[in-house]
């Protein structure tokens, strides 16, 4: 059984991840479950996707993840990192994109959201922990492609590109063929090759 929770904030793709990474277990023969747990993401709230696969040939009974059990946690965003910790398996990996959203209550607030010093503590944190963080230079790669539309699938490909999901590049270029409105499948496919360069 893997289990994979996608964290980020509404508008940047987390319930496609969610779908294209399910779609690619599926192609596979496993047995897949999804669930998103959705605040007020048409205001920038956060959006949480729950990808729960039998890898093994297991049935999944159970789309939602309980804190402690994630393999593989993909955030796309510091903060949305630092919230979905905790649901982190103990050896789990965390990969996260770089480039901070600033949320309404750091807007708000006197202490500045500094998203560098929240990546490297998550690092410490996690290295001590014996798990690991990928952090990405999103805008590096999305700026490679020519769009931030593909954040989602950028991190997808190098989550996999770790190898914690026994999933390989074309299984996810399939998924995104399946998944992904037919105007944008090449865009994404180059974002595959871009996250991956």
């Amino acid at each position: 059984m893997i289990d994979v929770l996608l964290a980020g904030v509404g508008g940047q793709g987390t319930v496609l991840a969610a779908k294209v990474l399910a779609q690619a277990a599926e192609s596979k023969g496993w047995h897949v479950r999804t669930a998103e747990t959705i605040g007020m993401a048409q205001r920038g709230g956060n959006v949480t996707s729950h990808v729960r696969m039998g890898d093994g040939g297991e049935e999944v009974f159970a789309p939602l993840l309980a804190r402690g059990s994630a393999d593989l946690a993909i955030a796309f965003e510091p903060g949305e990192a630092a919230r979905v910790l905790p649901y982190l398996a103990p050896g789990g990996t965390l990969v996260t994109a770089t480039t901070p959203i600033q949320p309404v209550s750091a807007a708000l607030s006197q202490t500045p959201y500094r998203a560098e010093a929240l990546v490297r503590r998550l690092g410490e944190q996690l290295a001590s922990a014996g798990g690991s963080l990928v952090a990405i230079d999103d805008a590096a790669v999305t700026e490679r492609v020519g769009s931030r539309k593909v954040l989602n699938t950028v991190l997808l490909a190098r989550a996999l590109a770790f190898g914690r999901i026994p999933l390989g590049v074309d299984d996810l270029r399939r998924a995104v063929e399946a998944c992904v409105k037919p105007a944008f499948v090449q865009l994404n496919l180059d974002a595959i090759d871009a996250a991956l360069a």
